[in-house]
């Protein structure tokens, strides 16, 4: 039995706490974020169409680089390269309608690379001026743009319960599909509703780990069910080996103007919502706020971990909130915990067969589920500008800042006559329009006076 001393060291952040307390909440934590973490990079492989082997790889990187990019920020390299703070990092939905765009372009996996990097060199740029450059980003600004983010993916999560915009019935016949996988199949919808419908159940009713772990509780019930409808197969998994490590330069590295325009103003916000996540978990774990250096530190080592994920062929990761939810709960604070859970990633990510395994999730059963998980990240925008009051000034920069967005965004063809390079950066996703418009807007219009 281990002492109370032992125990108390799960509230600490440094010290070695039981292993199999620190096993359990490592777990915790692990299910929490191991949905978000993979399904971007199926959306977006899914997307490019990269060879099966390809998928794998992409998936593997983004374990692993999370991984890396989670121990980066727990084991602070000379003092100011990492917060040191109980965070974890993995790949964020934040940046999947920016590189659903570029992939749109024909630009693949590298150029999404190549404006991670300069992504990277942005945040690591924030960082360095954190405390003046955050200014410009009142919860009213961050709010806006998560909020649109938010909007900017339910078109996704649809087209994904529907089956997949490529899954048509001329793709079906061609591929061999069974009838079940064409796109807007009542099978295809029928598992996604059941999906949705045992997410919520749990999410709403469950307690404990099961509530924790309503969305993969929820796609696991579905995948269930699309085995019944025969929609999965496992035929790459038997081919795909045991261990492998993601490899340098796999997809390559292309410099286009208007992706890393587009991306890195992506990672100037990221850079920013990072704060909110520091200062969370400090608040609710430690009692206090976090640090100038804490929050430089980690926007510096959060911004080359973009860069290096970029080299080995992974997407861009950022802080995960609902990890700070867990710590701001349970008060559990300890790296040992958080470096198991690092540990974890690394060794799911080390395994093709783990991430063939993930390739067969049928795109219905991800709608289902991460429909819930969109709406969320909405919501949680809304709740960043309902912390501010709602006067005249902040509700046209929210509403007119989302308008302009999504609206441009959706109008298709309402960019046409413009270059290339702009539509690319102003017309394919919403968060660019919003992001400068915003932040436009709360410099020019006159605050109210009190």
């Amino acid at each position: 039995m281990e002492t109370p001393s032992r125990r108390d060291l799960l509230f600490q952040f440094h010290g070695i706490p039981p292993l199999g307390t620190s096993v359990s909440l490592a777990l915790q934590h692990l299910v929490a974020m191991i949905v978000g973490c993979v399904t971007p990079p199926i959306m977006i492989a899914g997307l490019i169409g990269l060879s099966q082997a390809d998928r794998v790889l992409l998936i593997q990187a983004s374990l692993v680089m999370s991984a890396v990019s989670t121990l980066l920020q727990l084991f602070p390299v000379g003092g100011r390269f990492g917060s040191g703070l109980p965070v974890i990092l993995g790949v964020s939905f934040a940046y999947v309608p920016s590189m659903q765009a570029i992939a749109a372009g024909g630009g693949g996996v590298a150029a999404i690379a190549g404006a991670m990097i300069v992504g990277g060199v942005v945040a690591v740029i924030v960082g360095l001026f954190v405390k003046k450059i955050r200014l410009l980003f009142p919860p009213v600004i961050t709010g806006t743009v998560v909020f649109t983010i938010g909007l900017s993916l339910y078109p996704t999560a649809i087209n994904y319960m529907a089956g997949g915009t490529a899954n048509t019935a001329e793709a079906a016949a061609v591929k061999g599909l069974p009838e079940a996988l064409v796109y807007g199949s009542w099978q295809n919808w029928l598992v996604a509703v059941f999906t949705l419908v045992v997410v919520m159940l749990l999410n709403n009713h469950a307690k404990g780990v099961c509530k924790l772990a309503s969305i993969l509780l929820g796609m696991l019930a579905g995948y269930a069910a699309a085995l019944c409808f025969g929609m999965v197969s496992f035929a790459d998994v038997g081919d795909a080996a045991w261990f492998s490590l993601p490899r340098f330069m796999h997809f390559g590295v292309t410099f286009d103007a208007p992706s890393c325009v587009a991306l890195g103003l992506l990672f100037a916000i990221n850079s920013i919502q990072a704060i909110g996540d520091f200062t969370a978990t400090t608040v609710g774990g430690l009692d206090r706020d976090p640090t100038d250096n804490e929050l430089q530190g980690g926007i510096i080592a959060y911004g080359v971990s973009n860069i290096l994920a970029a080299l080995f062929g992974g997407l861009p990761t950022a802080t995960y909130s609902q990890n700070v939810g867990i710590v701001t709960t349970n008060k559990v604070v300890n790296r040992t915990v958080f470096a198991l859970t690092g540990g974890f990633l690394l060794l799911a990510g080390i395994s093709p067969k783990f991430a063939a395994l993930l390739t067969t999730i049928p795109q219905c059963v991800l709608g289902g589920a991460t429909i819930t998980v969109f709406s969320s990240i909405a919501m949680t925008g809304m709740k960043l500008i309902a912390s501010q009051d709602l006067t005249a000034r902040n509700t046209t920069i929210v509403g007119l800042s989302a308008a302009l967005g999504v609206g441009i965004s959706q109008a298709s063809g309402a960019l046409s006559q413009f270059p290339d390079s702009v539509t690319m950066i102003f017309g394919k996703s919403p968060v660019v329009i919003a992001t400068l418009m915003a932040v436009l807007l709360n410099l020019i219009l006159p605050r109210e006076r009190g």
